[in-house]
């Protein structure tokens, strides 16, 4: 039988080499960020806790026909009932085929001043002509500063749409230009969304169309999952600090939202901006900015009254994340980001 000295000599041993490989796990992943982001991909999602079977809404909703149960090595729903759409949750076809009983119509908005017209735009509007919200009727609210521009860009599309140009002046800072958008997009539901659409989504012009984005993605109020960080522990979000700006998380949110993509009914879609621009005015009177900007105050707004549907990241990816076996499909794609140029004030 072993002495118990050497069993514990053993233990210890054994523990040290441990925590050496820990150690060298962490300073391999601080100089190599790839790595990083490999290990932050291991990092196991909570998991749906609802009964197979359960149906979220009542009656014959077509969300009911989600399966949750499908993709076991992801979250599929919260605490508090709202859906999480990945690929393999939900069958295309039984979605387009109930909401064309209903006629809809679908708005999108997205900003493209300065050089982001020109780096972005044409892109954009070509791949959400094929791939947003395929076979329904779409309107298209676009906010540019150069309208001669705009139109040699909708010479291209294929018609699908509906285009609604909107001249609009470039804020001196990008930061901005991006808040401000909050009260333009309020403003824009009460003028025209209202009379000619039932939904409303909201984007950023530097990204692109890779694959469907239909008629799964549409709900009362919609959110996305942040594609840095839905696998991140909660305690690295990047929440607003500041007490005393509006958008400040007194305690840990439900997820990080990316402002880059959100939407929902109109009506929706107006109490998120109109409470976000208010925040940000509320800020601007303190002299205060919050971190992310929008992006704060959408978050904040997120916690407050929560999403009754959740895009995962498929819906909007960066690559240079790089690989992610849960992510089957690319919808939306992060265009590379040219801060140097895009940001430049002429």
């Amino acid at each position: 039988m072993t002495p118990r000295w050497i069993s514990y000599v053993k233990y210890l041993v054994m523990k040290q080499k441990c925590l050496c490989l820990l150690l060298v796990f962490t300073a391999y992943s601080v100089v190599n960020p790839i790595f990083f982001r490999f290990l932050e991909g291991l990092l196991p999602m909570e998991k749906c806790y609802l009964p197979k079977g359960f149906k979220l809404k009542p009656g014959n909703h077509v969300d009911n026909y989600l399966d949750y149960w499908t993709r076991t090595d992801v979250q599929t729903c919260t605490n508090w009932n709202a859906p999480i759409i990945w690929d393999g949750t939900f069958k295309p076809a039984v979605y387009d085929e109930m909401y064309k009983k209903k006629n809809i119509v679908i708005g999108l908005t997205v900003f493209a001043v300065g050089n982001y017209l020109d780096l972005y735009l044409e892109r954009f509007l070509m791949s959400a002509d094929e791939h947003f919200m395929p076979g329904f009727s779409v309107i298209y609210y676009v906010f540019v500063d150069d309208l001669a521009k705009l139109k040699q860009i909708v010479s291209k599309l294929s018609g699908r749409g509906k285009v609604r140009d909107l001249k609009i002046e470039r804020h001196r800072r990008w930061q901005d230009n991006s808040m401000f958008r909050m009260k333009q997009i309020h403003e824009l539901i009460d003028t025209h969304v209202k009379k000619e659409a039932n939904y409303l989504f909201c984007f950023d012009v530097d990204q692109h169309f890779n694959g469907r984005f239909g008629t799964e993605a549409l709900s009362e109020s919609v959110a996305l999952l942040h594609a840095w960080f839905y696998r991140r522990p909660k305690f690295l979000y990047t929440y607003e600090s500041n007490p005393h700006s509006t958008a400040y998380l007194e305690s840990q949110g439900d997820f990080y939202y990316h402002a880059a993509v959100f939407g929902g009914t109109w009506q929706s879609v107006k109490n998120l901006t109109e409470s976000c621009y208010l925040g940000i005015m509320q800020d601007k009177e303190r002299n205060l900015e919050a971190r992310w900007h929008d992006e704060s105050h959408l978050n904040k707004y997120f916690w407050l009254h929560k999403p009754t549907k959740i895009l995962s990241p498929e819906y909007l990816l960066d690559q240079k994340i790089g690989w992610r076996k849960d992510i089957h499909v690319f919808r939306l794609l992060w265009d590379e980001k040219v801060y140097g140029i895009s940001r430049q004030v002429t």
